[in-house]
């Protein structure tokens, strides 16, 4: 068995509009929401985790088309990439395929029982969809 990180993993979906933001626990076994964030608002919570829990790794979902392609997102996620490691320098980031991240999170919005409007409440779809890309990560590693 591996040594146990007490770091975060952090899990981020990103969008035009808003990114969602999720990280590990301690022992990188759960993702949990943390919110939803302009660029700034982000690289500010970011920068607290890492002062505050540390950072062992983020993991940003890859806008890649149905027959795994690039398409027009991706270059846009190119760039935030580029910003975050400018931003937290020292701090690996990898891409993981997003693809129906947030279909899924959304079917599990719809199954968690709370009403049509409570779901549809801005960056609820947006947190939710970085926690199932965090956890599918969270789980290639058990």
């Amino acid at each position: 068995m591996s040594p146990v990180s007490l770091q975060r993993i952090i899990g981020i979906d990103f969008g035009t509009k808003r990114i969602g933001l999720a990280k590990s626990d301690p022992l990188g076994m759960f993702a949990q929401p943390v919110g939803t964030f302009d660029i700034e608002g982000l690289l500010g919570a970011l920068s607290k985790i890492r002062n505050e829990e540390g950072i062992e790794l983020i993991v940003v979902g890859y806008p890649l088309s149905d027959k795994g392609k690039e398409n027009r997102m991706t270059s846009v996620v190119d760039r935030f990439i580029k910003e975050l490691h400018e931003a937290l320098p020292g701090v690996p980031v990898e891409t993981m395929d997003e693809h129906r991240s947030s279909r899924s999170a959304m079917k599990i919005l719809a199954g968690s029982g709370k009403s049509r409007k409570k779901r549809n409440e801005k960056g609820r779809l947006d947190t939710a969809a970085a926690c199932l890309i965090l956890q599918s990560r969270l789980d290639s590693r058990a």
